[in-house]
Formats: structure tokens, sequence, C-alpha cells
């Protein structure tokens, strides 16, 4: 098989994975830092506030997480997630400073971004408690099934991150001052053209959490140095 029937056999499939599945995205009308989110998925519009600061407090109940796990025994998608319509032929960058409030029982509690084609398509981007109670941060990439990556500890409270891609990559990125960016995860973007962006918090096995997400900013463009993030 040649290098372009396999790309166009992956394209093929990515697509059909993403018109497999029925939309559960509820409308909505959220703006924040002049980002409108259009959409919400497990009632994240009656879940998230925004303060006098221009805080964005995102709270969720208990058992509330966004895996689908390859033996099926840890899958659950009702994590809530606000969803930013985009354009995926388009460049873009799309980022947060992400504040969970992490507490001494919140295994797997994080923020997270978003990028979210459905249910079985997406990947996301957390500032997550370990099972150790480090904070890290993570990244989980679906297709059909999850992967499940962890990366640096991070002793802050709070991380920046970043996703962002050219229309053919798609990156994500951390960082703890906002100037300063270093790359979790690279890969093709074969993501359909009718694509969201989003942020969401978790609690797999606790009763609850909040995290709070301050200068959520998106445009048109994509970071120049993928390597760097910058």
């Amino acid at each position: 098989m040649s290098c372009n029937q396999q790309e166009n056999k992956s394209a093929h499939h990515t697509q059909a994975v993403a018109d497999s599945l029925p939309s559960r995205l509820e409308n909505c009308d959220v703006t924040v830092s002049e980002i409108y989110f259009s959409k919400s998925l497990n009632d994240a519009k009656k879940l998230v506030s925004i303060d006098d600061q221009g805080q964005v407090i995102f709270k969720v109940g208990e058992k509330r997480d966004f895996f689908s796990d390859p033996d099926g025994k840890l899958s659950n998608n009702t994590a809530p997630i606000l969803l930013k319509e985009i354009d995926n032929e388009q460049p873009f960058t799309f980022s947060a400073k992400v504040i969970p409030q992490f507490t001494e029982n919140g295994t797997y509690d994080a923020g997270v971004l978003y990028v979210y084609a459905n249910d079985r398509l997406y990947q996301k981007h957390c500032f997550e408690q370990d099972e150790a109670g480090q904070h890290r941060v993570v990244t989980v990439k679906t297709d059909q099934t999850s992967d499940d990556s962890n990366h640096e500890v991070i002793q802050n409270k709070f991380v920046y991150l970043k996703l962002s891609s050219d229309g053919q990559t798609i990156a994500s990125y951390y960082s703890i001052d906002n100037k300063n960016w270093k790359m979790a995860r690279l890969y093709k973007n074969n993501y359909p053209k009718r694509l969201y962006v989003g942020i969401s918090a978790q609690c797999p096995l606790g009763k609850g959490s909040t995290s709070i997400f301050e200068n959520v900013t998106f445009t048109n463009a994509a970071v120049k140095d993928f390597r760097r993030g910058i």
C-alpha cells in the first residue's frame, strides 16, 4: 500500500469515527474573555460561573471523567465540557491558566483543556493529581480508546496549558510563567473540519471538584515553533 493510500485510509477512518456517534451537545451561550462557547456537554453550562475578576469557576460532581479505557473497566464519558466550535482547516491556538482546587483525597481530579470531535475522538490536556498526590501535566489522546501519558510534576498551584495546530500538526504545551513552554505531545491533526476546543473539570473517584480558569485565549494562528511552543 502506498503512503498516499495509507494517509487516505487514515483520514477516512478518522472521519468515520467522527460521524459514527450521535451528538450529545446542547446549545449554550457563554462568553469568557471574548471567547464564545456555543456548546455544552453533560450540563457544563449549568456548572460554570464567572466571578467579578473574570475567573471561570467550574464545579463538577462525583465520578465525572472522560476516558475510553482499552479494556472498558474505567470507561466514563460524564465529565462536563464547555465547547467552542472551530474550523479545523484553519490554524488555531487555545490556552488558559488552570488552577485546580486540589484536595488530599482528590486522585485524578483535574482542570482540563479539550480538543473534541465526539465521545470517541478527542484529546485531553490536564493539570491532574496522581495516585501519589502529586500534581502533573497529563495528556490523553483518544481514537476509539484512550492512551494515558503522565508528564512533569508541577510544584505550583497553577499551570498554563496550550493547544495549537497549523492544520497539519497539533501539539500540547505547558508553562509555569506563560513565557517558557515545554511540549507534552505532538501528532498529526487527523480531526475533522468541524471541531471543538473546550474547558472542563473532572473528578473520577471523589465526591466533586472545582477548577478555576484564567486568561482563557483563542487565536486563529499557530505557534511558529512546534518544538518550543512559541
